[in-house]
């Protein structure tokens, strides 16, 4: 089957190498990726003399080109770093920040695995290694296989943040290049457990139910995560610099529009403002208007 994104970044990339049109360039977050490309595409379907190349790497990756001008915008599923800050002011970048959506993590097993649900404290225990077996937590007698992203991951950092209470992984921890060497590890090992983002689910590897509370049990879904339900939520960043608003805004503008915000929820994330921030997690709060504070930092609405 011919891949269309793949020729469509081709041919925006012989485009712009022609002189024919300047691309906006995107990269970062491979958990934005699939839903920044799907939005590309709609976008340069209603704006043709346009051009978009979007790239993933990783949310460190992104914030990375960015500083060094080869990106236009930086894809990030995490926060920017305090070091990360200091090198934009020190490079003279005036970096602007957007909530472009709402993602659930999903803590993944294999099929064939009778554990259901799992509280924060025993996945903490589990991803630190002081639980090693998973009959420990009401499982089979079997070998606790963890699988983690790799360090430059957004979801590596969120992950540990929310859920490790920024405790350190494991040491012998492995750690994959991307979601998908997450879901077919999973898949083809029946002691794995891993986690990844909502809209990755697919019947290969198993979901389970969380509890920060340890009384009440959600399964991860757009619908426990807009209502606040399931605690592992995170805000899904773009970053650019402001001096190239006139650039990028337009389609920053699109994805926040109620067209853009619609293709947000039928790509499996949650759309900016439906969120409800559950108990115990670190979801930012609701904005309104073009700027807003989020733990006392600029927000912009493009």
């Amino acid at each position: 089957m011919v891949n269309r994104k793949k020729i469509l970044i081709s041919v925006f990339a012989i485009m712009t190498a022609c002189g024919f049109i300047q691309a906006q360039r995107i990269k970062g977050s491979d958990t934005l990726l699939p839903l920044t490309q799907a939005l590309a595409e709609m976008y340069l379907s209603e704006y043709r003399d346009s051009s978009i190349i979007v790239t993933g790497g990783g949310s460190g990756v992104g914030i990375a080109a960015l500083m060094e001008n080869t990106t236009d915008i930086a894809m990030a599923s995490r926060r920017v770093k305090f070091s990360e800050k200091m090198s934009f002011a020190k490079s003279g970048l005036e970096i602007k920040e957007v909530i472009v959506a709402y993602d659930a993590l999903a803590v993944v097993v294999n099929p064939a695995n009778p554990v259901k649900e799992l509280t924060r404290k025993q996945l903490e225990a589990i991803f630190r290694g002081k639980i090693t077996n998973w009959k420990d937590v009401g499982g089979e007698d079997r070998k606790i296989v963890v699988y983690s992203r790799e360090t430059s991951s957004g979801t590596y950092e969120f992950f540990k943040e929310s859920v490790l209470e920024n405790k350190n992984y494991m040491s012998s921890i492995l750690s994959m290049p991307a979601t998908g060497a997450i879901i077919q590890s999973v898949r083809q090992t029946k002691g794995a457990i891993g986690y990844i983002g909502l809209a990755y689910l697919n019947p290969y590897v198993k979901a389970l139910s969380v509890s920060y509370d340890g009384k009440a049990f959600y399964a991860p879904s757009v619908e426990t995560a807009a209502e606040g339900l399931y605690p592992i939520v995170r805000p899904l960043y773009y970053y650019y610099d402001s001096r190239k608003e006139p650039f990028v805004g337009s389609f920053i503008t699109y994805i926040l529009s109620p067209k853009g915000q619609a293709s947000v929820l039928e790509q499996g994330f949650i759309p900016v403002g439906k969120e409800k921030p559950a108990g115990g997690n670190n979801v930012a709060t609701k904005e309104n208007g073009l700027n807003s504070e989020v733990d006392g930092e600029e927000v912009v609405r493009p």
